[in-house]
């Protein structure tokens, strides 16, 4: 079973409701962000409105570092809402 379909029923269950909204980025990450982004980074974490992005190298960190602000914009706007103001970028698994 891939990791991105157990990890949002399990902050689910240690979130607050406030946060309830920003468990969707796992949902929509992929049509957000598009498929060449989503094949190299994905969604880890979040702090208040920091996402934390899981990259494969840190190439793609620089490369997304270039697409933050527009990436921003696309999660915001697949949310409905302004929900993610930062996000910060680290070598991690997808």
């Amino acid at each position: 079973m891939p990791i991105g379909s157990i990890i949002p029923k399990v902050l689910r269950s240690c979130r607050s409701a406030a946060d309830e909204e920003l468990l969707q980025i796992w949902d929509l990450w992929d049509h957000a962000v598009g498929k060449a982004i989503s094949e190299n980074a994905r969604p880890a974490a979040f702090k208040g409105k920091l996402l934390l992005v899981n990259a494969t190298s840190s190439t793609w960190i620089q490369q997304l570092q270039f697409l933050k602000k527009d990436m921003i914009k696309k999660v915001n706007k697949a949310l409905g809402k302004n929900l993610v103001e930062e996000i910060k970028f680290k070598i991690g698994p997808l």
